[in-house]
């Protein structure tokens, strides 16, 4: 039977992916000029989606943390980055992934009342989010620095690297493309 820590190392793991994934999608969504016609709306919402299951897997990740018989996280990290807690420097990035996390989300379900610009402002966080989210795991996640789960992180790390360079390589075009016009 799983214990609180498996539960919450795995549900970590799948946080991750799907936190990558929905960057690597928010970037394509955002680059929809270069995209299809035909699959720019569902990207989006398939972009959506992914960031609110990314985020149900970081509830149950730190729920697991906090909650299980031997959690060690103090409910006030949760919250709180780099209080005085148990690996308080890795711990404290996480903390800031999530926040993070749940600010683009939550200023996503509200993009109407708060306006665009606003949204939009909020929403470049993500790209703070995911290193943080990444560097939490792999200097908290023993398991995370070898083997398969090392392979993953590294995936992870490529697909984001990758998709920047895309985003920044079709900015640099568009705004060539804007001056010639």
């Amino acid at each position: 039977m799983p214990t609180a820590g498996t539960a919450s190392a795995a549900s970590g793991v799948i946080s991750l992916v799907l936190l990558t994934a929905s960057l690597v999608l928010g970037v394509a969504v955002g680059q929809r000029r270069w995209l299809p016609a035909p699959t720019r709306y569902p990207s989006r919402k398939l972009h959506e989606y992914t960031s609110v299951l990314a985020l149900c897997f970081l509830a149950l990740h730190i729920l697991a943390a906090v909650a299980g018989p031997f959690g060690r996280v103090p409910l006030t990290a949760v919250f709180i980055p780099f209080v005085p807690a148990p690996g308080q420097f890795w711990l404290g990035l996480g903390t800031v992934s999530s926040d993070l996390l749940a600010a683009v989300v939550l200023t996503s379900l509200l993009r109407r009342r708060i306006g665009r610009r606003a949204w939009r402002l909020v929403h470049w966080t993500s790209y703070a989010c995911w290193p943080a989210a990444e560097a939490h795991s792999l200097g908290l996640g023993a398991a995370m620095r070898s083997g398969r789960l090392l392979d993953l992180a590294v995936a992870c790390a490529t697909a984001v690297v990758a998709a920047v360079c895309w985003r920044l390589r079709t900015g640099r075009a568009r705004r060539r493309l804007g001056a010639g016009a």
